[in-house]
């Protein structure tokens, strides 16, 4: 089966896609036009549907299959698509949205390994008892949402996925700097993200729900940790408490990028590190997956809309 980015620029398809975004907008003559994002297996690709009916924005909803026509572009170094037809799949089509999502590379079983032998790594007992508590209230969805809506590890089983790259990386750094807190660091690692089992929707077309809108992974997880502490009777006053819930409140670095304090740990400075540089690699390396070697990769918006070379040789 052709799949979105199996089809060369300038080259004319008819596939089956999901429906992944769908934003109603307005043109400058007045006009709504539908802003789709469209994915299958191979990634995800722009296209804007223009004057668009009260019908069609009714019918082309986010997580639907729709059969899609249209002609591979590039706008400003990005892949998109120009529209030609859509519909909706009929039955006796492929019309099964899971068949559409991306899905991350590693086993599902190898991440819990990862996971179950980071958590004798947090030697702090009420650290390891809240990780513990927070990790196996919400498994399932840890182990199957996306790291994000869009940009990195937007992809089914991307927050675990995140997570395990994240621990390598921690791990690395232990081993350099010694004077690294594991219980800290490792746990809140593993917690840093987990708000997204709330703030999005699931894997198949995610969205922001509306706690995620309204408050956002971080203070979600904060909330999580304090549940986790009546829950077992752990007094969340306590030094290593606090401490780890300030390591996940400042995972984001900055005040501006949505951080409520900064950090003012070694180890959550750590943190904010290792998750900016794995979600920057994770990002640049799929769209280098899609570039041809000798040639610049698409734009990539949260990176300054900075284009990456693709070398010839390995």
């Amino acid at each position: 089966m052709t799949l979105l980015y199996d089809v060369k620029e300038g080259e004319e398809f008819g596939i089956y896609v999901l429906i992944k975004g769908a934003d109603l907008r307005t043109a400058r003559n007045g006009n709504p036009f539908i802003a789709f994002r469209f994915q299958d297996r191979s990634g995800s690709m722009d296209g804007m549907y223009w004057s668009a009916t009260e019908e069609e924005i009714a019918t082309f909803q986010v997580g639907k299959v729709a059969f899609l026509r249209g002609e591979r572009d590039n706008y400003q170094g990005t892949p998109q698509v120009k529209i030609k037809a859509l519909r909706l799949a009929e039955a006796g089509e492929p019309n099964d949205p899971t068949l559409y999502v991306e899905r991350i590379e590693m086993k599902i079983e190898d991440i819990q390994e990862e996971i179950n032998d980071a958590l004798f790594e947090i030697h702090e007992p009420n650290i390891a008892r809240i990780v513990r508590k927070i990790l196996s209230q919400n498994e399932e969805k840890f182990f199957s949402y996306p790291a994000a809506k869009r940009h990195h590890h937007a992809m089914a089983g991307g927050l675990s996925y995140h997570t395990v790259s994240m621990l390598k990386i921690a791990r690395a750094m232990i081993e350099i700097y010694p004077q690294l807190n594991p219980s800290l660091l490792i746990g809140g690692l593993l917690l840093h993200d987990i708000g997204k089992t709330i703030e999005l929707s699931g894997p198949i077309s995610t969205e922001y729900t509306f706690k995620g809108k309204m408050l956002g992974h971080i203070v979600i997880i904060s909330e999580m940790i304090d549940q986790a502490c009546r829950e077992i009777g752990i007094d969340n006053e306590q030094e290593s408490v606090i401490l780890l819930k300030h390591v996940v409140l400042a995972h984001h670095g900055k005040l501006e990028y949505g951080s409520p304090v900064m950090p003012k740990l070694l180890e959550a400075e750590i943190l904010h590190q290792i998750d900016n540089m794995d979600a920057n690699i994770n990002m640049i390396a799929s769209v280098l997956e899609k570039t041809e070697p000798g040639q610049e990769s698409a734009q990539i918006f949260p990176l300054d809309r900075r284009a990456f070379y693709k070398p010839t040789f390995k």
